[in-house]
């Protein structure tokens, strides 16, 4: 309902933070982005769909007390209709596409894989999931596979990267042969492939993911695409943002049917770095802080949420070999640390001489909106004409929900943001006053509001609070 009234850039490779002269002054802004979002013409309507069983952390100490920690809803994508939801206390749900059925496909915590979410039950976990374009093509070397990511005691295997440095965890991609593609019941084999260190608890691997919309024999069919965060802690304190040694706070770029020697996973011969020995070849794109969800456009154009420290959220559009400045950046501002002497926290305008090449985002938004972006996915389907090209995403501390529209995007010129308006039985409500539960984080209740999408294209909304999926349809 309305109501009236990714091409290459050339990039310097920053190893260390840029600092500006000490001569130029540093002073905090207080409102980084003085204008209000406003709630635009869009209304649609939300509907249940279902609801996960009640699951209990292993260790709740600091962590939100959610229902069922509920992440993502994605389709397997091999004409069943069937859809995938991600607990992160090790559970992979599988249930049809009215929402009658719901059964659990893989409890990783029954596996012998070195599954843990004991460190941090709000972070840690089984973060993602992903099924290969080949999983119910018989002959094809995808057949049957599917992939996750999650979290792992340190010891339990040695880490491709920062291996002596993962004091807290480790975050590990495992491949899964599937028997029977099309069965509700996982039972095969598996392996690991990838494996990292992490010296805190939080900003871990996230969204994994292939571009579902790659034609068979593309350069990006099958390739895998996976979203690290800087590995933890407040500020970077390890300085991965701008360290292309490993590819902490990246996008990396895999094969996962490739490799070969000490590599369980092959390097597209496209990859941005592939050709500098110096530099981790898997990355794809970096400078990122917590870019936990993205998703992929009809035209292959990744869109990439990333969470921002306390000042601004960001959308960004995916460029290949792109930095997109943390911890130097922060949204287009400029943070503590691109200074010789700043206050860390608050964001800074941009130094008046920039010496470093930065892709800045689509559309952000500062913490007078929100706290912390979800998921946003591009709405292709056909059930609500008037949300069709736009961008829909999701503040999750909040539960607010905005839209831009995904055409003619240009880094560094924020387009506008408008508040999604949803309705309940008919009734025009914020998503926070029907689904909130207790913040360990501030005396005010959070939404925990992720999205989903079907293979049709139609938009889900996920909230830990109650457990509950919640699908977006046309408003009464």
């Amino acid at each position: 309902m309305i109501i009236t009234g990714c091409a290459l850039v050339t990039v310097s490779l920053l190893l260390f933070p840029v600092v500006t002269s000490a001569a130029e002054s540093a002073e905090a802004l207080a409102d980084p982005i003085p204008t209000k979002i406003a709630k635009g013409n869009i209304v649609v309507g939300v509907v249940g769909f279902l609801q996960l069983p009640r699951t209990q952390d292993v260790n709740s100490e600091g962590a939100h007390p959610a229902f069922a920690r509920l992440q993502y809803l994605l389709p397997v994508r091999d004409g069943s209709g069937r859809l995938m939801i991600n607990d992160t206390r090790g559970l992979l749900y599988v249930t049809d596409r009215a929402g009658a059925q719901l059964q659990v496909y893989l409890d990783l915590r029954q596996q012998a894989v070195g599954f843990s979410d004991a460190t941090f039950a709000n972070e840690t976990g089984l973060a993602g999931f992903t099924f290969h374009p080949d999983f119910s093509k018989p002959g094809e070397p995808g057949y049957g596979k599917f992939y996750t990511a999650y979290s792992s005691p340190s010891d339990h295997g040695y880490a491709n990267y920062l291996d002596d440095a993962a004091g807290n965890h480790e975050s590990v991609i495992r491949e899964w042969t599937a028997d029977d593609p099309s069965s509700n019941g996982f039972s095969g084999s598996s392996r690991e492939i990838f494996r990292i260190g992490q010296f805190d608890q939080n900003h871990n691997i996230g969204t994994i993911k292939f571009n579902p919309y790659a034609a068979p024999g593309s350069a990006d069919y099958g390739i895998l695409y996976v979203s690290l965060g800087d590995g933890g802690g407040a500020h970077d304190p390890e300085e991965n943002g701008q360290s292309l040694v490993t590819p902490m706070s990246s996008i990396m770029r895999i094969d996962p049917l490739g490799g070969g020697g000490l590599k369980q996973y092959g390097i597209p011969a496209d990859n941005p770095f592939i050709d500098d020995p110096e530099i981790a070849s898997e990355i794809w794109v970096y400078g990122l802080r917590h870019t936990q969800q993205f998703s992929f456009d009809t035209d292959g154009k990744v869109f990439m949420a990333d969470i921002g420290q306390n000042q601004v959220e960001e959308i960004n559009i995916g460029v290949a070999g792109g930095n997109y400045g943390w911890r130097v950046r922060e949204g287009m501002f400029a943070t503590a640390f691109a200074f010789e002497s700043a206050r860390p926290g608050p964001v800074y305008p941009l130094p008046e001489n920039d010496p470093q090449e930065f892709v800045y985002p689509v559309a952000q938004y500062d913490h007078d909106e929100g706290n912390a972006v979800g998921s946003g996915f591009v709405y292709r389907g056909d059930a609500i004409p008037e949300l069709r090209g736009k961008y829909v995403f999701a503040d999750m501390v909040r539960g607010r929900m905005f839209f831009i529209d995904a055409e003619g995007l240009s880094p560094g010129k924020p387009a506008l943001i408008q508040e999604l308006r949803l309705q309940f039985d008919g009734v025009e409500r914020e998503f926070h006053d029907v689904s909130n539960y207790p913040n360990r984080y501030s005396p005010r209740n959070r939404s925990d509001l992720r999205m989903g999408i079907d293979s049709d294209g139609e938009l889900y909304l996920l909230s830990k609070g109650d457990g509950r999926v919640r699908k977006l349809v046309p408003a009464s």
